[in-house]
């Protein structure tokens, strides 16, 4: 542990500290491809310096105190426009045109930045899509990951309307692993009612990598990655800053976030305080008891970006409330208090909460950093993470269960000199965790946990294809303890050891400007987790006693991707399709009639086991704009997931899902209001009776959902306005991956939400 603190000291101090590159400035212009006129206002950005700034009057920009050598990726960004990205030689030392073509389908390239090399999507054969920090503004959410689980090939589980934990492609839990400033955050994402700690005011985009990302990231990386990535900091000179509050009408939800940035010759700093609050969700048939949750978040940024790259060091402070709806009810559906009387509605809408509720605390502090050698560079992220969960069953003061995480990891990445088209990149990563018990009541033990991974990738790049390949090695050592409950034993001691080795295939091509294709093939790995080898006992929220295994092997996921994607200035089409075979899958398995008295109360047990399984599915994607006014998107996507063992069903897979969305954007011809949208989406989730023998199948249901907004200019100062309507017909369905589900909670009815977002300029 002090190793890691010294390591990461040390890496700060020499972020700030080094060697200084020479300085250059580049320059260029924006223009229209059709009449030559000049852009004012694009937004130009170099994502891997983490720079950016805005075109003048004229359509000219120019980035200054950047490095003379190197190559990067331009990403240049204009309203109405088709997205433009380059790769710039800054030893060239000449100024660089950009010309836009005007384009209803604005996104046809996106930078990706979660994969190894940052590129455009063309040219990245991972299968990634990403949400913009718009998209999640436009159409408030209870959650980030309730947000991007409008994505094809992304679900959710849910524990009612504060806890939601992706799904990618029928993997979720330890299979799916989340990104936060570069670093794995790290939040007991075992538990079914474990949300992810993030604010979700504070992101400037996600990329959702889907399919395994295992080369890059190691065990928990299987199932695929959700990048959350800040905003670029402010462009030099500049303070801004924004207001956004949003209120939902369903369970009361407020939410309000300030932000303050600024960047002065370099050095960058940002501050930004969010509280979210709600009562208890209301579904069809009334509210549900002890499902309000309140959230207050803390996250400041300082930095230096310079011409030997950047450093920058962000902290921040995540405190979540969130009920636990551990409460009888009656024949009518009605919830019942200690008592045995009826709760009414203004009890229910009261924003205390009643016990049982979890208190959850998250800090971190991660240093990110990108330093220049010259032609090469070194890419490092070290953090410090100390997760603190509380459950309160009996007492506000003393939490019957109490886990103290904390976690000290690194990933660094080193660019070579890029030599014939070919990009070599070297890395290592790891983490060293600790847990510990600090309450009466036991789920799993203490333990220890050290793990290291190290990796080679190489990119070739031609003028239409790319091809990819890398290798790499994983080990993992976790170790627990023995311990004593109640006064008698728990657990047993055992350390385990897991290493694996894996390999990774992509490429890309494009068949014309219009058309093309990417296939991926490798394996992948992810060691078992503390609950699968240790747990036992009881936790609040998930209705079952657990029961670990210590003897489980580590799961190898043998997979295989493709897709093919047709695009012009009105039209995007995409299909994708894949196929995961993964040895020694690990999941919960209950037999009828297996369960125990505790607590005076009867729960099934569940007994982690292993078995070869099969996961394969589809997602597609259709995007028309024939006329400006006029948007229509629809995506498709499926997971059928079998144990080959039993030829049956896996447990907790998705449903198939349809999603129809027509959208009309008006062009207004009074300059008080832009950016106008209208929206009418379908939203359905086909039966899923693929389901096994303890879970239950789950009819069809088709939700409406409305949105409007608009951007009213106010002596220049933007307010977007937005309104949103969910289940408009207050449809009562319940979704498969719903963890109340099984007590007969229906999912949240008809949501009405409002929000303004003003983002504004102070110099």
């Amino acid at each position: 542990m002090k190793q890691a603190k010294f390591f990461l000291f040390t890496l700060f101090i020499f972020s700030f500290f080094s060697l200084k590159a020479a300085v250059f400035v580049l320059s260029g212009h924006v223009e229209n491809a059709l009449t030559k006129d000049p852009l004012p206002g694009a937004t130009i950005s170099i994502t891997d310096l983490r720079i950016s700034v805005i075109s003048d009057q004229n359509g000219d920009f120019i980035f200054k105190n950047i490095p003379a050598k190197g190559k990067f990726l331009v990403e240049v960004k204009y309203l109405g426009f088709a997205t433009q990205t380059r790769t710039v030689d800054l030893s060239s030392n000449t100024p660089v045109s950009f010309s836009l073509k005007p384009s209803v389908i604005e996104a046809h390239e996106v930078v990706v930045t979660g994969s190894a090399l940052s590129s455009d999507n063309r040219k990245n054969s991972t299968n990634v899509t990403a949400v913009s920090r718009t998209q999640l503004i436009e159409k408030p959410s209870s959650s980030l990951i309730d947000a991007i689980s409008r994505t094809a090939g992304v679900s959710q589980v849910t524990t009612g309307a504060s806890v939601s934990k992706p799904v990618i492609r029928g993997l979720s839990y330890n299979r799916v692993l989340t990104l936060v400033d570069g670093a794995k955050q790290e939040g007991q994402q075992w538990g079914d009612e474990h949300g992810i700690e993030v604010d979700q005011y504070n992101t400037g985009r996600v990329e959702i990598l889907r399919g395994a990302a295992g080369l890059l990231y190691g065990s928990d990386a299987l199932g695929g990655v959700i990048n959350i990535l800040d905003p670029l900091p402010a462009p030099e000179g500049k303070i801004r800053g924004e207001i956004l509050s949003n209120y939902a009408t369903n369970n009361g939800q407020s939410g309000n976030s300030l932000m303050f940035e600024g960047n002065q010759n370099g050095f960058i700093w940002k501050t930004r305080g969010s509280y979210k609050n709600a009562f208890a969700y209301k579904t069809p048939r009334g509210y549900v008891a002890n499902t309000g949750y309140n959230e207050t978040n803390l996250s400041s940024q300082i930095g230096l970006n310079k011409s030997w790259g950047y450093a920058h060091l962000n902290l921040s402070s995540f405190n979540n409330k969130l009920g636990l709806p551990d409460f009888e009810q009656n024949d009518e559906g009605k919830f019942l208090d200690e008592d045995g009387k009826i709760f009414s509605n203004s009890d229910l809408t009261k924003r205390e909460l009643l016990l049982p509720y979890q208190n959850i605390n998250h800090y971190k502090a991660a240093v990110n950093s990108n330093i220049l050698f010259g032609s090469s560079h070194l890419h490092a992220t070290l953090a410090y993470q100390d997760n603190q969960r509380r459950e309160l069953e009996e007492s506000r003061i003393e939490p019957s269960l109490f886990f103290d995480l904390k976690t000290y990891s690194y990933d660094l990445k080193y660019y070579l000199n890029e030599t014939g088209s070919w990009e070599p990149v070297l890395g290592v990563s790891g983490a060293f965790q600790n847990n510990t018990n600090k309450a009466e009541e036991k789920l799993i033990p203490d333990y220890n946990s050290n793990d290291f991974g190290a990796f080679g990738y190489i990119k070739k790049t031609w003028t239409k294809s790319t091809f990819n390949a890398g290798a790499r090695y994983d080990y993992r050592n976790i170790k627990g303890v023995q311990m004593l409950q109640d006064g008698e034993p728990k657990f047993s001691n055992f350390g385990n050891s897991f290493s694996n080795i894996s390999g990774a295939l992509g490429f890309t091509h494009e068949f014309s400007d219009k058309f093309s294709f990417k296939a991926n093939a490798g394996t992948a790995f992810r060691a078992p987790n503390i609950a699968e080898l240790s747990s036992q006992g009881i936790h609040e929220g998930t209705f079952r006693y657990e029961s670990g295994n210590t003897q489980l092997k580590p799961e190898k996921s043998y997979y295989g991707d493709v897709a093919l994607e047709f695009d012009t200035d009105k039209l995007h089409a995409g299909i994708s399709v894949f196929e995961n075979y993964i040895k020694n899958y690990i999941f919960p398995r209950h037999n009828p009639g297996d369960s125990t008295i505790l607590e005076g109360g009867k729960y099934p047990v569940f007994n982690y086991t292993q078995a070869n399984a099969n996961l394969y599915g589809a997602e597609a994607s259709l995007t028309l704009h024939p006329v400006a006014l006029v948007h229509f998107d629809t995506d498709f996507s499926f997971t059928i997931a079998e144990n080959r063992a039993t030829q049956t069903p896996l447990p907790f897979i998705p449903a198939a899902r349809l999603r129809n969305e027509l959208r009309l954007e008006p062009q207004w011809k009074s300059g008080a209001f832009g950016n106008s949208f209208l929206s009418i989406e379908l939203n359905s989730a086909f039966n899923q009776a693929r389901a096994d023998i303890f879970e239950t199948a789950t009819p069809a249901y088709t939700l409406v959902n409305a949105a409007l907004g608009t951007t009213l200019r106010l002596n220049k100062l933007p307010v977007h306005l937005n309104l949103s309507v969910n289940n408009i017909f207050d449809k009562a369905y319940s979704d498969h991956l719903s963890r109340l589900k099984y007590e007969g909670i229906l999912n949240q009815g008809r949501n009405v939400s409002f929000g303004v977002f003003v983002p504004f300029t102070v110099k």
